[in-house]
């Protein structure tokens, strides 16, 4: 049977059946190859998408958070990012003591009338040579009125309003903090305990304290 038949010599037979071997053994070599490649590939493209995720999600877990550069641009206000660390630890001020500050009383006119509410303004400024800071809340900042000859203390502003939150500020070189207080007339004491009275006609003096530190009197009038 295998001796080929037909009118062509057997030598073209052996030829076309040696040509079809040959291309059946390349095709079947070469469905054997895609195959594996295909296979092979697929395998391949696992790990690297596995590592192309595993980066991403490291990229992603170190990046800091988006609200971090919001948070690292301080405003002058302290937060929990490390610029505002820096300013409030790193660059932290020392206490100003009073021999550091000058303070200053000033009514806001000379002379008033009764039923007036005078407006006083307490300056304080730092006179040292370096920046410091100091708590200045108005429950520590007074703005007492006395008798002309100072012998007797009419009111104060934290007579009958003691407590107030703490209000630290920083003082540079030459720097000032100002403040407004007003004063409705009346008489008062300490822890606001007594009846209070419209101050009669006559001349009075502002003073201003913070801490120990005083300032000069000035006077001005209720006509």
């Amino acid at each position: 049977m295998l001796e080929p038949n037909g009118p062509l010599p057997p030598e073209i037979y052996w030829r076309r059946r040696i040509l079809a071997a040959v291309v059946a053994v390349v095709v079947i070599a070469l469905v054997v190859w895609i195959v594996s490649a295909v296979a092979g590939g697929g395998s391949d493209d696992t790990p690297e998408a596995a590592a192309a995720a595993q980066s991403s999600t490291l990229a992603e877990t170190s990046a800091p958070p988006a609200s971090a550069d919001e948070s690292d641009t301080p405003s002058g206000t302290g937060t929990t990012s490390e610029a505002a660390t820096s300013t409030s630890t790193g660059a932290a001020r020392e206490q100003c003591q009073d021999r550091s500050l000058a303070i200053k009383a000033t009514p806001d006119r000379p002379q008033y009338r009764i039923g007036d509410e005078p407006s006083f303004t307490i300056a304080i400024t730092n006179i040292g040579t370096s920046a410091c800071e100091r708590d200045l809340g108005s429950g520590l900042q007074q703005a007492l009125v006395y008798t002309l000859d100072g012998n007797k203390r009419l009111w104060s502003n934290v007579d009958c309003y003691p407590d107030a939150e703490a209000a630290v500020q920083e003082l540079e070189p030459g720097g000032q903090a100002r403040f407004t207080v007003k004063w409705s007339g009346k008489t008062s004491d300490p822890g606001c305990t007594t009846n209070r009275n419209q101050v009669p006609p006559g001349a009075y003096t502002l003073v201003a304290q913070i801490g120990e530190l005083r300032s000069a009197p000035e006077p001005f009038n209720f006509a």
